[in-house]
């Protein structure tokens, strides 16, 4: 429902952004609370699938800043908005993750061996070959309870939280209750949500 509520609603006109008019009713109707499962935020706005990847987690950070935004502008909840980061699973979704993150790295390996071998074969012919891009790769397991860049991601979010409620006149305006669960508190976030 939110997606395509976002994707019917320009955040920008132009090239500019579009003000949000405080004194207009929001336009999806009144809503009180707002809960996200931030692990859906993260992963695309950290990895995207349909466009260029972001140069460094600065960039990262500013893709989920503009998201939480436009979420945000079109909700515009008025008593909460509840943030919920994956924590530590249950021992056994621990291992399913364990083995879909090793069969990924497998097929990434496999993947890399079979460029390296056309690369190879279109050399012998004298084809011209295409460049192999940045080189840049970004490991989503990162994206993991525990680990030093889910910690820095949920500083991030932290001084994100504090600037709007501080500082954004739509925030201000509205000045839900912001709650974040981090990585730090056990179970999945739509567990913790529910």
């Amino acid at each position: 429902i939110v997606r395509d509520t976002i994707e019917r609603e320009p955040v920008e006109m132009d090239g500019r952004m579009v003000p949000v008019d405080l004194d207009e009713d929001a336009p999806n109707g009144e809503f009180d609370n707002l809960y996200l499962d931030m692990n859906g935020i993260i992963h695309p706005c950290c990895h995207p699938e349909d466009g260029p990847a972001p140069e460094d987690e600065e960039h990262m950070y500013e893709n989920i800043f503009l998201y939480l935004d436009r979420l945000v502008r079109i909700i515009r909840p008025k008593k909460l908005i509840y943030m919920a980061i994956d924590g530590v699973a249950p021992r056994a979704k621990m291992n399913q993750q364990r083995a879909r993150r090793f069969r990924a790295a497998q097929e990434r390996e496999e993947m890399e061996r079979e460029q390296d071998k056309l690369r190879a074969d279109w050399e012998a012919e004298g084809r011209a070959l295409p460049n192999r891009g940045t080189g840049k790769f970004f490991d989503s397991n990162v994206i993991t309870p525990g680990t030093n860049f889910l910690h820095k991601m949920s500083e991030a979010i932290r001084y994100y939280i504090h600037d709007r409620t501080t500082n954004d006149p739509l925030w201000q305006k509205l000045k839900p209750r912001v709650i974040l669960s981090d990585a730090n508190i056990p179970s999945e976030g739509e567990h913790k949500i529910m």
